[in-house]
């Protein structure tokens, strides 16, 4: 059985699937291979914080201005989609909030102080599972594993593990830090090979903090009618078996910084992708086919970024972020 498409993306988590509704969305027939299985993006809170990740990361200092303009798409990205954009701003909690506050001053954030909590609006936040469902809804979704892909003939084509094939002019290989596929080129392979795997923990709770809230040792966001405690980063680590003195940890760092978060319900476990220098691989890699993948823990801020520097090199047209992106720039 053999499927076409205009392009076909391997990979639901955000950037894929934000990259296949901007593409399914200018007309294009789109296949988003993906087992269904749950990925990183799923189990995430769905921060879009520009200001606390520039604060908190200093692997992320030299790009601020990035991530600022990533979160600036969001407004036009959601309303193009029809997903709900949640505006509550963040929130530190600690002695050292005047600090903090300062330091973020400095890097072009707007801030308010109030003894040992401070604000920002420039931080925003979306539902990921109603936004991964909403992406999904303009496109083909695939319920399958990819195997292996091939060039062949001006096409992609890719085996799946149901025996089926599908395939399309142009592959957008979005895969978080599984492993590379059979059949990309050694110079492909050699890029994913690059991505370093990073676990992370997230503590469901029955309490949820009316923003998202962050400390030196924890954070704490709204997601649904629950909140979300986390988020370790386990670097070189692929296994999803929760750690439950995870749990207890969290929950006792919540307890110090803002108060009883509520009762534990569960624990969800997702691996990301990294670079060394922080950002994403997004762009051409030769021949049909383009890379989304290793967004470290900023894959739901920089989704809108990612998917328009795709568009615009699939359709041919410049890209402001390509050579920040170049999936070969590490290599």
């Amino acid at each position: 059985m053999l499927k076409r498409f205009d392009v076909l993306v391997i990979g639901g988590g955000v950037l894929g699937l934000a990259t296949a509704a901007d593409l399914a969305r200018s007309g294009r027939a789109v296949g988003v291979v993906d087992p269904g299985e749950g990925n990183a993006s799923s189990v995430a809170a769905g921060m879009i914080a520009p200001a606390m990740e520039s604060l908190l990361d200093p692997l992320l200092r030299p790009h601020v201005e990035l991530l600022k303009e990533a979160a600036a798409l969001w407004p036009a990205f959601a309303a193009r989609h029809g997903l709900a954009l949640l505006q509550e701003g963040a929130g530190w909690v600690g002695p050292d909030a005047a600090e903090k506050a300062r330091e973020l001053a400095g890097l072009g954030f707007s801030v308010e102080v109030d003894g040992d909590r401070l604000t920002t609006p420039d931080d925003l936040r979306i539902e990921a599972a109603t936004a991964l469902r909403i992406l999904a809804e303009p496109v083909n979704i695939v319920r399958h594993r990819a195997d292996a892909v091939a060039r062949e003939g001006g096409l992609w084509r890719s085996s799946l593990n149901s025996g089926a094939t599908v395939e399309a002019a142009t592959l957008v290989i979005a895969t978080g830090a599984a492993e590379a596929l059979q059949g990309l080129s050694p110079d492909v392979r050699r890029v994913i090979a690059g991505v370093q795997p990073i676990r992370g923990q997230i503590v469901r709770t029955a309490g949820r903090p009316e923003r998202v809230l962050r400390s030196a040792d924890v954070y704490w966001a709204p997601a649904g009618d629950a909140g979300r405690l986390g988020a370790t980063m386990e670097h070189g680590r692929r296994d999803t078996a929760p750690d439950p003195e995870i749990a207890a940890r969290f929950e006792a760092a919540a307890a110090a910084a803002f108060g009883a978060a509520g009762e534990v319900i569960g624990i969800d476990v997702g691996v990301r992708g990294a670079t060394a220098d922080g950002l994403p691989l997004a762009g051409s890699a030769g021949d049909g086919l383009y890379l989304a993948l290793a967004p470290r823990r900023n894959g739901w801020l920089l989704a809108p970024l990612v998917a328009r520097t795709l568009v615009e090199q699939i359709e041919g047209r410049p890209s402001k972020w390509a050579r920040a992106l170049d999936p070969f720039r590490t290599v």
